[in-house]
């Protein structure tokens, strides 16, 4: 029991604000605070469907409210910190899993590059259908 409290108390103290001292701390925790933007965006896509679904008048009410400043400036910073979450997920991709094609192992760099095709295709696409 002694040993244990010891053991306890003898714990070293972490500054607040240690992951400032490297870049790849920092960067890590940028990743990790990204996550809170991933949920916003996930809410305010529900709060869309939502107005949506409840008719024109909540949709109006919707789009004049997501177009103050605030709700404005909080989805660009939400668009860069998502953008910054999907990229370094998709670097590290090649990391979690292996991708074998006719019994040989892709590359890294091949499996990088082919999600980056993709999600350029996807966003060439919805832009195509969004503006026409």
């Amino acid at each position: 029991m002694t040993s244990y409290l010891q053991a306890r108390y003898h714990r070293q103290q972490v500054p607040r604000w240690w992951w400032l001292r490297r870049r790849t701390y920092t960067l890590f925790m940028l990743r990790e605070l990204s996550s809170v933007f991933v949920a916003w965006f996930v809410v305010y896509l529900l709060l869309l469907v939502r107005a949506v679904a409840d008719g024109p008048a909540a949709y109006q009410r919707f789009l004049d409210w997501s177009a103050s400043p605030w709700v404005v400036v909080l989805n660009v910073v939400a668009l860069a910190f998502v953008a910054y979450h999907a990229v370094t997920f998709i670097n590290l991709t090649p990391q979690a899993m292996i991708v074998r094609l006719r019994g040989r192992r892709l590359p890294p760099r091949a499996v990088t590059a082919s999600i980056y095709l993709v999600w350029a295709l996807v966003s060439a696409f919805l832009a195509w259908l969004v503006v026409g």
